[in-house]
């Protein structure tokens, strides 16, 4: 087992539950931020919010990932303005909900990946967003073709975010690997 990326920059964390506290807090705020800013993209604008996922997931682990996911779904259900758009329990169960639960699995096993090392290469590293990325659409686009139909989900809730989907995965094996070069340098 590798340790992820907190317990490395922080390695008192695993005894301090204030310190995963404040991880959780600090990520569930930065994960609203990057669910409100959007970036023109093409064929629909882009937020950096299924990033934020993924890399909380591999810098936190599994339950630090999942629980600062958790915490950021619980702000949303009582009305704190986190998500893209909406708030309260009924944005959860509402089309986007599949997605969310989505991003709860997708923090998790991204983080059981990151401790097996699959952060540190650009190839385990591009394995595991796409694996992440799967988990966050999947039951996003089966939970909205409850609503639409499965042709319509896939359509609306799949294919205008592939190219960006890619981009941000791009992004994340350029990036999590040269965080671990710089910190064992």
């Amino acid at each position: 087992m590798y340790p992820n990326l907190a317990a490395t920059v922080l390695p008192r964390i695993e005894e301090s539950i204030w310190a995963k506290i404040v991880l959780a807090i600090a990520g569930s705020a930065l994960l609203a931020v990057s669910a409100k800013v959007q970036i023109p993209f093409w064929p629909v604008p882009m937020t950096m919010q299924t990033f934020v996922v993924l890399v909380i997931g591999m810098a936190y682990g599994a339950r630090l990932g999942a629980a600062t996911l958790g915490l950021y779904l619980a702000e949303g259900a009582v009305g704190l303005p986190v998500f893209a758009t909406g708030s309260g329990l009924g944005y959860l169960i509402g089309p986007t909900g599949g997605y969310l639960a989505g991003f709860v699995l997708a923090a998790y096993v991204i983080g059981l990946l990151a401790s097996r090392g699959w952060d540190r290469s650009m190839e385990k590293t591009l394995a595991a967003m796409v694996a992440g990325t799967l988990l966050i659409f999947m039951p996003g686009i089966l939970w909205l073709s409850t609503f639409i139909g499965i042709e319509k989900a896939v359509a609306a809730g799949l294919t205008p975010f592939l190219l960006s989907e890619g981009l941000k995965i791009l992004l994340a094996v350029l990036i999590m690997p040269l965080i671990w070069k710089r910190l064992s340098d």
